[in-house]
């Protein structure tokens, strides 16, 4: 882990496009201004670990799913 002393105002970069400046801090809330290109997702931590376990819980099948195939008719044509 790189870990960096920012002031009110300055800036780090990440690869060629992406800035995360710190825009103001009090006590120990520091807000973060961060701009990157549209395709790149930006989340909170605990956003992106919900994220993460939703898409994990949607790729399984849901328990009776196999059973529910079973019966349904078959569009042979």
């Amino acid at each position: 882990m790189l870990i960096l002393t920012r002031k009110i105002g300055e800036s780090i970069i990440i690869e060629d496009n992406i800035e995360v400046k710190i825009l103001h801090i009090q006590g120990k809330k520091v807000k973060l201004g961060i701009r990157a290109p549209f395709n790149i997702s930006i989340n909170r931590k605990e956003i992106y670990e919900a994220i993460k376990k939703e898409n994990l819980a949607s790729s399984k099948a849901p328990k009776g799913v196999d059973k529910l195939i079973s019966i349904l008719p078959t569009t042979d044509t």
